[in-house]
């Protein structure tokens, strides 16, 4: 059975996402990056202008990855899982307060 390890290092400006699959199929590291002097601080594919939030609205649409892929050559299929893993790593964090 794959783990999944989540590693996200703060940092007064600069926000990394490290994501691992220890079952040898992915390792992407250093994949999204949250800087406010990019894209006023939305996270993206690192060295790219390209959000976690548009990734996951054009596959919430239907588009396929490989479409994806094609519409945005600068990023590869592990930058897509990666965007993934930071959508779930932050919603696990997400919190109901009842007033």
């Amino acid at each position: 059975m794959e783990k999944e390890i989540f590693n996200l290092e703060n940092s007064k400006n600069h926000v990394k996402l490290e994501y691992k699959t220890t079952g040898g199929k992915m390792n992407p590291k250093e994949k999204i990056e949250v800087n406010p002097k990019i894209m006023l601080g939305k996270p993206v594919i690192k060295g790219t202008r390209i959000t976690v939030e548009l990734i996951l609205k054009k596959l919430s649409e239907g588009i396929s990855k490989n479409d994806l892929l094609d519409a945005y050559p600068n990023i590869k299929e592990d930058d897509i899982q990666a965007a993934l893993a930071y959508a779930a790593e932050s919603l696990s964090f997400e919190e109901t307060v009842t007033l």
